[in-house]
């Protein structure tokens, strides 16, 4: 079970890492390379499955550390940046405009990849640690 833990904190993390890089990195590769232009890479379809994917497995992977542990703070910082990226997703750039959409989802994606960082560190540590129960 800890393996299966380990590797979905990973895999929360590479997915709020890919989203960071798409909001940010996608309209510079948009300029230099005409033909992404085509394949509407920056529709919102993309946000929601990411979004998809991110939120089962974050919700997973923090809560198997959390038991493991005991440091429920860290599924409540997951919370917050799951929700952050939750309400950036349903505003959309028609209520936040495109800069507001950016910033939400990057802060949202950073605080989930903190919090799967730190649930990864304090999940090691645990392993370590060979105090009774």
């Amino acid at each position: 079970m800890k393996n299966i833990q380990a590797t979905t904190d990973k895999m929360a993390i590479s997915l709020s890492v890919l989203c960071t890089i798409h909001c940010l990195a996608l309209p510079l590769v948009v300029i230099l390379l005409p033909a992404v232009a085509s394949l509407s890479l920056d529709d919102e379809v993309f946000h929601l499955w990411i979004v998809l994917a991110v939120m089962p497995i974050s919700a997973f992977a923090l809560t198997m550390g959390c038991k493991k542990h005991q440091y429920y703070r860290l599924l409540i910082i997951g919370g917050i940046g799951l929700s952050i990226l939750d309400m950036t997703l349903l505003l959309g750039h028609q209520i936040l405009g495109e800069a507001g959409e950016k910033i939400g989802t990057v802060i949202g994606s950073s605080i989930v990849a903190l919090g799967h960082i730190y649930n990864y560190r304090w999940c090691q540590r645990q392993e370590r640690c060979h105090c009774p129960e």
